[in-house]
């Protein structure tokens, strides 16, 4: 593998589509994508080879290196020849902690392929399952690595028999997740088989890998792997056999160019004209065509200001041109563009479609955001949906009062890079409220609200409880207060397909209309009702199914305001709703615009909403958490005994040698310190992994406690109200 020298290799490479690979390296926590990143990292000249695996390259943050694992995703550029010819690949190191699944969604909107590292010893794991349901979901292509190999001749022990047999069940387990994750036309195309070296084991710790042809090409087996470790050799096995030239190879060979992968990506991940002309350059990564770019991660840089990196389908980017972003709606221009070399970004004059590109100058974007060249017409890109969501929350506030404002100011900052961080201000309390995934995920905040040196007070874990009904009531009358204008309201619970159809984006509020009234028609709902859809938040939808009001178009926005002040917060606890419908039955409204103000109009719908929530059997639901649990089989019993404790209901249990496999489901209220009593019940020896998995409804005999503590909590009277408080009396 050559060294870059400058550059000018790059520069080169970048106009030749099939010769860049733009791919991620995607795991499981701890499982060693970062270690293995340093490898391939260093072998391209970029750091020092010996300290690989040990520097952690692209875990540039402190808090990275203090706990060990990646929290945010980094990009970076190596160079490296196959045959002869040189190729350029984009990389991106993802977290694998779970409190960062939405890291590893953003950045899989950028490749075409992944590297899925699994540890030979724990094998696939509940978060190793999720990256790669993602990314088959985002339509990137994997490719298996198996780390970690030399666990399993010096702890384990195993024979080159006993290592196969090891491989081919891990290898039946990731083939089958294939199968069942992946569209179709993939599923068994995309099998990965060890002949065709679409398979590499090895130890990026020990910076070695081997594959089928690299054991034919360098003469190497099992045998010998082993002879090395038992004679204390390893480090000859990483000259003869190196970790890079394996796993590159194998990603050069396996995994899809910008070209190929953008013809079969385009018609999934965008929903635009296919047959237009900014369509047809998409599909074909053609640099000749009108810019298109889709943003997947923005910092926030004290000296060079909103540094957007993302990746660009079509056209070239360059230095002043103005591009509309397309959910702001909005012109800007490209100030500065460069390329990564590790966590450092060089300028360059142009980067062609099919690159990663980092740019500076789009001030108003997020993430998830599509760039399209001014002038041109184009849909923006599918928001990216995440599988988890933000369930904990903590209160934050300064030690220091007067540095409420730089407070204010780190908090938008780290939702804009972040933006499965909420944060909210609790009216009552003054309190900031910041929800994320999990306890690591805010701990994270509260690290990077030092790192901007504030001192900040955080309370404990509170749990984000979803409201729901589970019957139906109306239609209730709301007048507006100065009581020229009237709206019949009825409430019922959203069915579950629909819910299901809004949380997988075949619903969605921004889509064509007819499209989606074929959808819900499909799933049982009757024609006017699902053509006039009026708004979709979260998992609620509100329609109209009133008939010839006049002046209801004129008062649209103020009646979407008022669904979105009940959808936010919940008549019992002022807890966001989940599967909510609101049926508008009817609606009289005065003729003079002047006596149908906002100030009419938000409470006379939404009052009549919050009533018939509180008659139509309003409940509380919980999030709950899948827990996965690997543990020796002698302490199985005390790793139930802690599930069970905790309100957690054992799923499965099954037994692979010697060690037991629990899958449970626990509730997030009950998970806080989950760890501790984890380690001291099995002695230290459980290796876990939990996930977001569904909203349930809380026990009925907890409900009523729930309640009042949230209540107490933002301030509110401890007694939920009644439904003739939002009623005319």
């Amino acid at each position: 593998m050559r060294r870059y020298k400058h550059l000018a290799d790059v520069e080169k490479i970048m106009w030749i589509p099939t010769q860049i690979r733009n791919i991620g390296i995607v795991a499981h926590v701890d499982h060693g994508k970062t270690t293995l990143t340093d490898s391939l990292v260093a072998a391209s000249g970029i750091i020092s080879y010996d300290l690989a695996g040990e520097q952690l390259f692209t875990d540039y943050l402190e808090i990275e290196q203090q706990r060990g694992i990646t929290v945010q995703t980094a990009a970076v550029s190596l160079a490296h020849t196959l045959e002869g010819k040189e190729y350029l690949i984009n990389l991106l190191d993802t977290p694998g902690h779970v409190d960062f699944s939405g890291d590893v969604t953003r950045a899989l909107r950028a490749i075409d392929g992944v590297v899925v590292v699994v540890d030979a010893v724990e094998g696939v794991m509940p978060q190793t399952e999720t990256v790669l349901r993602q990314a088959l979901h985002e339509r990137a292509r994997p490719v298996l690595f198996i780390n970690k190999v030399d666990r399993l001749i010096d702890e384990l022990k195993l024979t080159p028999e006993g290592m196969q047999a090891r491989f081919i069940r891990l290898i039946t387990k990731f083939n089958q997740l294939i199968k069942r994750y992946a569209r179709p036309e993939d599923a068994d195309k995309w099998q990965v088989k060890v002949e065709e070296g679409s398979v590499a084991f090895g130890s990026a710790k020990e910076k070695w890998a081997l594959s089928v042809p690299q054991m034919k090409k360098k003469n190497i087996s099992f045998k010998d792997i082993i002879t090395a470790y038992q004679s204390g050799t390893q480090a000859e096995l990483a000259k003869k056999s190196p970790l890079f030239e394996v796993v590159l190879d194998m990603v050069i060979r396996h995994l899809p160019n910008p070209k190929q992968a953008q013809a079969s990506r385009m018609p999934v991940i965008w929903k635009g004209d296919l047959e237009s002309e900014l369509g047809k350059s998409m599909v074909a990564a053609d640099p000749k065509g009108k810019v298109c770019m889709v943003i997947t991660d923005i910092i926030v840089d004290e000296q060079a200001g909103v540094i957007s990196t993302g990746r660009i389908f079509s056209g070239v980017l360059e230095k002043g041109k103005t591009v509309r972003l397309v959910s702001a709606n909005q012109e800007a221009r490209v100030q500065q563009v460069s390329v990564y070399m590790g966590p450092d970004r060089v300028p360059v004059e142009k980067i062609p479609a099919g690159n990663i590109a980092a740019i500076i100058g789009m001030k108003e974007a997020y993430v998830g955001e599509t760039l399209i060249e001014a002038g041109v017409e184009g849909r923006g890109f599918e928001e990216l949906r995440y599988i988890s969501e933000p369930v904990v929350t903590v209160a934050v506030e300064p030690k220091n009062f007067q540095e409420l404002p730089k407070l204010v100011n780190a908090l938008k900052r780290i939702s804009r890079e972040d933006p499965n961080i909420k944060i909210k201000i609790n009216e009552e309390t003054g309190e900031y409220l910041v929800s994320g995934m999990g306890e690591v995920h805010l701990e994270i905040v509260e690290y990077k609200l030092k790192e901007a040196g504030l001192e900040v007070k955080t309370s404990e874990p509170i749990v984000v409880y979803r409201e729901a009904l589970t019957g139906k009531a109306g239609p209730i009358e709301g007048k507006s207060p100065n009581k020229h204008n009237r709206f019949m309201v009825a409430v019922e619970p959203l069915e579950p397909d629909v819910i299901k159809a809004i949380e997988e984006g075949k619903v969605t509020d921004k889509q064509e209309r007819k499209e989606r009234a074929n959808v819900l028609r499909e799933l049982g709902w009757e024609t006017h009702a699902a053509r006039n859809i009026v708004s979709i938040i979260g998992p609620n939808i509100m329609t109209d199914v009133s008939k010839g009001v006049q002046y209801m178009r004129e008062v649209q926005d103020y009646v979407i305001e008022a669904f979105k002040e009940v959808v936010e917060e919940g008549p019992t606890m002022r807890e966001p709703m989940r599967g909510l419908k609101v049926l508008i039955v009817d609606a009289t409204l005065h003729e003079d615009s002047v006596h149908r103000g906002p100030a009419q109009i938000i409470p006379a719908v939404r009052r009549p909403i919050q009533a018939g929530i509180l008659l139509a059997n309003p409940t509380v639901l919980e999030p709950l958490l899948k827990l996965e649990v690997r543990v020796p089989q002698e302490f199985m019993g005390g790793a139930t005994k802690v599930i069970q404790g905790r309100r957690g209901r054992i799923l499965s249990m099954e037994s692979e040698e010697d060690i037991a496999i629990i899958k449970a489901s626990l509730p997030v209220a009950n998970s806080f310190g989950l760890a501790a009593e984890l380690r001291s019940e099995t002695e230290g020896r459980a290796i876990w992994g939990t996930e977001f998995e569904k909203f349930e409804q809380l026990p009925r005999e907890l409900q009523e406690q729930v309640i009042r503590n949230t209540r107490k909590r933002k301030g509110l009277k401890l007694e939920p109200p009644k439904p003739d408080e939002f009623m005319e009396k």
